[in-house]
């Protein structure tokens, strides 16, 4: 039985060369399911890699209560001298506690694909501890900004998507004017921020106090002792968390929104591969009706003409399935964009075509391609011997 599937599917590949229209209609139909599907799920891998991959485990936001985000949160600044003195908080080289109390403002800037409109920012103000806290940013061009200047260092995701950020460009912002002497690399969400420092953003944005506050942990009980503290805190009302868990929890319901629109994109041009496919095997069936009969008189069995047809309908299924995989990977691997993070502000990621996401496309293109060679492989197999030589 497996030489006579062999010897039907190696006569079948043969032949493809002749059906070469109906066979490319499933490779391009399932090239197309395969690269919809990876591109958006690559878009949600590429933004939750940049959210996952910003902050630490060993340092603590610390929000008002109730805030889910830090455009959300305010501290006054008696809040923010308090805070950093809780137990939990390591204390700096110089005797102080490694904390900085952070301020966010909303700023616009034209986009570089969409002239006409603006698109929110985000400010962050930062005390001179912030730099501690975050070593893996750097300074990649100019300078760092000079604390009581309106000058602004800007993330390198900033300059990719938006005009008028240049280093030594002026920034108006709320009537006043901000100088770039600085171009910054983190390699994370920041890279989407403009940073100046705390003080120059409150007297000039009129702001008294913070958004947040940023602190490095203790030691491993840290966390613990800093929420304890917290808690047993009547002047504060606050959320503490990890930092990276705070951006990690930012990509959710983003996760949730492109896994949905997959799913729904997904199933309706699947729904359309396989009708292409069903169409397509049923006329490669019906055209070899009187080689199928042929073999079924000279001893072939059911069995390996149903094989035969499935495996063709599968090699057409992988080969729509890689093309598509490779013009995803082709397209969009690395592409920069921007989209809203929770703080309604502009993120600034690349898009991710991993391997797990090829292999998810590549299952995708079988399923599909075992439903659309199932019932055409049954016909062929159920194909009455002496009515297919009669009819052909």
């Amino acid at each position: 039985m497996l030489s006579q599937a062999l010897a039907i599917t190696g006569i079948n590949i043969r032949s493809i060369p002749e059906r070469w229209a109906p066979s490319l209609v499933i490779v391009i139909g399932l090239a197309g399911v395969v690269a919809v599907f990876t591109a958006l799920l690559a878009m949600a891998a590429g933004f939750e890699s940049t959210l996952q991959a910003t902050g630490s485990t060993d340092a603590a936001l610390i929000l008002r209560g109730g805030s889910d985000a830090e455009l959300n949160s305010a501290f006054d600044r008696d809040s923010t001298d308090l805070i950093k003195q809780e137990p939990g908080i390591r204390i700096g080289g110089d005797g102080k506690p490694l904390a900085s109390a952070e301020l966010m403002i909303i700023a616009e800037l034209v986009r570089k694909d969409d002239l006409r409109h603006g698109a929110n920012i985000t400010v962050r103000g930062v005390e001179p501890q912030a730099f501690a806290l975050r070593p893996q940013l750097k300074i990649i061009a100019g300078r760092n900004f000079t604390p009581g200047l309106r000058e602004l260092i800007v993330g390198r995701g900033v300059i990719r998507q938006f005009q008028g950020a240049e280093l030594g460009q002026a920034i108006r912002m709320r009537g006043s004017e901000w100088t770039v002497v600085g171009i910054f690399a983190s390699g994370d969400a920041h890279d989407s921020e403009m940073w100046t420092d705390a003080n120059v953003a409150r007297s000039t944005f009129g702001r008294l106090g913070s958004s947040s506050v940023l602190a490095a942990l203790d030691g491993p009980d840290g966390l613990a002792r800093l929420k304890s503290a917290v808690a047993g805190e009547p002047r504060l009302t606050m959320d503490v968390m990890r930092e990276q868990d705070y951006f990690s929890g930012q990509t959710r319901q983003f996760r949730k929104t492109i896994g949905f629109l997959a799913g729904v994109v997904t199933l309706i041009m699947g729904l359309g591969a396989v009708f292409a496919a069903l169409n397509s095997m049923y006329a490669a069936v019906a055209a070899r009706g009187k080689e199928i009969a042929t073999l079924r008189a000279i001893g072939f069995s059911a069995l390996p003409v149903i094989v035969s047809v499935m495996i063709e309908a599968l090699l057409l299924a992988l080969g729509g399935a890689v093309l598509g995989a490779l013009v995803a990977y082709a397209l969009f691997n690395n592409l920069s964009v921007s989209t809203l993070g929770q703080n309604f502000t502009q993120v600034v990621f690349n898009f991710q075509v991993t391997p797990r996401l090829v292999v998810r496309g590549l299952i995708i293109a079988v399923v599909i391609g075992m439903i659309g060679g199932f019932l055409p492989a049954l016909r062929a197999a159920r194909l009455p011997v002496t009515t297919s030589l009669r009819e052909a």
